[in-house]
């Protein structure tokens, strides 16, 4: 199963008002396990910076001016997502934006339904708490280390809340992170297995140690327990 978490930072809160999308991170999930593949990409709006979101993201419009636009990367941010479900924290946000930079340039919008909210999964979890990421950070002990918002940043502290929503980190028992090879073959991560160590690990039990579990075995006598089912 593979999942998308993504977000986005952007030059303020409503498209249809001129507002355009700044950076876009997303990170690749299996099985619900991180494989280590990424999508970073900083755009250009071709428009000013508003204060107030550059006090978010700290993303000038002089530092954007030499980025791509989005039409020049709009195909391979939509072959990175594919059809893969998109996990996302507040949605409707991220998806109101991606769909109308899409809608500009004439590319396919993406379907509502191929986005999780992890914000309704939140408040539906927790009703009543404050449920904004950091919030969400707070409560399950994740470190953030962090001043500015930043899509891909955000994406991947948002996989480790998401993981935490639905059931732990964990959630299959799976200890190892999948690698991109592994991840593109049907069932991989589903049929691994640890591989054989080339050598035993030497003991940890000193000489000591064992004479002296031997002398206390003996010592038990007929009154051990193993004795008393012969």
């Amino acid at each position: 199963m593979r999942e998308i978490v993504m977000d986005t930072e952007t030059t303020g809160l409503d498209p249809n008002s001129g507002d355009r999308i700044v950076e876009i991170g997303a990170v690749e999930l299996f099985n619900h396990m991180p494989t280590g593949k990424t999508y970073h990409q900083y755009i250009n709006p071709q428009r000013d910076m508003p204060e107030g979101a550059f006090a978010v993201h700290g993303l000038s419009a002089e530092f954007l001016s030499d980025k791509p636009l989005f039409t020049d990367v709009a195909q391979a941010f939509l072959d990175f997502v594919g059809d893969s479900k998109m996990v996302i924290h507040n949605a409707a946000f991220d998806m109101k934006f991606l769909n109308a930079e899409l809608k500009w340039v004439e590319r396919p919008e993406l379907p509502w339904a191929q986005a999780l909210d992890t914000l309704a999964i939140a408040r539906k979890k927790f009703p009543g708490a404050q449920n904004s990421l950091d919030a969400l950070c707070r409560r399950f002990g994740i470190t953030t280390e962090r001043e500015l918002h930043g899509a891909l940043l955000d994406s991947e502290i948002l996989a480790e809340v998401y993981l935490e929503l639905i059931g732990g980190r964990q959630p299959d028992f799976a200890l190892s992170i999948v690698s991109n090879k592994d991840a593109s073959d049907d069932g991989a991560a589903a049929n691994w297995s640890p591989p054989k160590r080339p050598s035993p690990l030497p003991t940890r039990i000193s000489e000591a140690e064992v004479e002296a579990h031997k002398e206390f075995v003996e010592n038990l006598g007929e009154s051990a327990v193993w004795n008393q089912f012969k």
